[in-house]
This record gives structure tokens, C-alpha cells and sequence, in this order.
């Protein structure tokens, strides 16, 4: 009975020589079959999509959707702590440079108080070389016109001898002391 069936089947989609009439899949004898094992063939892959792969695709997409709300939230935080860290070393440059100028007046003001002591000290000490000096000077001054008048009385008297004429020293004296005085 089977073999009738099937042999009633494929005749009706057979021309009058024995050769099939076009796709076998629109033969309107097939039509009811075909629709059945779609309808099996639907059921088995939604039961497979909606027992196996969709409750894993959605696991994933909820494992995702947590993992990126919490590196956002990660991200937010540590963005945060970042603008606080920078709020710090702005706080720290600034009190540091603070600090440095401090610093640096400090050590201005003890630099210029010590080269004002030492100052002072070569002021005292020019001062005493200049007194000592001025002193060797006027001595040297002095020794050097004590020099010349004598050296300047001693070639007047011989000048004058050697011109034949007798001078006194008195006269020599007086003579010469009127040519230094200008």
C-alpha cells in the first residue's frame, strides 16, 4: 500500500513521456509534506534556540552589560581620584613654590647681611691701609724734600764755589728754601 502511494505521488508529478514536470518542490501533490516537516523542522530549532543558545547568548549580553557598568564605574572613579590627585599636586606645586621663595628670600637676606658685615670689615680694612699708606707717603714726602733740600744745598754751595764766590749756609739755606716754596 505504501508502494501506491508513493507511485500515485510520483505520477501525478510526472509528464506524459515519464520526465518530471519542473522543481519537484512546487509539484502540488508534495506541498502538504513539505509544509509538515517545516512546521517539525521550526519546532525543533526554536526548541534547540529557546532551551540552549538564546539563555546563553543572554547570559553573555548580561555578563557584558554587568562588566561595562562596572568598568564605567571603575572608570568614573578612578577618574575622580585622578581629578583629586591633580587638585593635590596643584595644591603641593603651589604651596612647594611658596616654600621655594621663602626659601630664597631667606637666603638673600642672610647672603646680603654677611656681604654687608664683610663689607664693612674691608671698608676698616681699605680705611687702615689707606691711613697706613698716606702716613708712608708723607713720611717718604717728607724724606724725599728733606732729601732735596739737602742735595739742592749741597750743589748750590758747590755751584757757587765753583763760580769762585763764597756763600754762607745761612744764605744757602734761605735761598733754597725760597725755591721750594715755589
Amino acid at each position: 500500500m505504501a508502494t501506491e502511494t508513493h507511485e500515485t505521488v510520483a505520477s501525478a508529478c510526472l509528464d506524459s513521456h515519464g520526465g518530471a514536470i519542473g522543481m519537484p518542490q512546487l509539484c502540488g501533490e508534495w506541498i502538504p509534506h513539505q509544509i509538515f516537516w517545516l512546521l517539525v523542522a521550526l519546532a525543533a530549532t526554536f526548541f534547540v534556540m529557546s532551551r540552549i543558545a538564546l539563555p546563553r547568548i543572554a547570559a553573555v549580553l548580561a555578563e557584558r552589560s554587568g562588566t561595562i557598568t562596572n568598568d564605567l564605574a571603575a572608570a568614573e572613579e578612578l577618574k575622580n581620584k585622578a581629578s583629586e590627585a591633580e587638585a593635590a599636586y596643584d595644591k603641593a606645586l603651589v604651596d612647594a613654590r611658596a616654600q621655594a621663595q621663602q626659601i630664597v628670600a631667606e637666603a638673600k637676606a642672610e647672603i646680603q647681611a654677611d656681604l654687608d658685615v664683610e663689607l664693612a670689615k674691608a671698608d676698616e680694612q681699605i680705611a687702615a691701609k689707606t691711613a697706613e699708606s698716606e702716613a708712608a707717603i708723607a713720611e717718604i714726602r717728607d724724606g724725599a724734600v728733606k732729601s732735596v733740600t739737602d742735595v739742592a744745598k749741597a750743589t748750590a754751595k758747590e755751584l757757587v764755589a765753583a763760580m769762585g764766590g763764597k756763600a754762607d749756609a745761612k744764605t744757602i739755606t734761605a735761598a733754597v728754601t725760597a725755591r721750594m716754596k715755589g
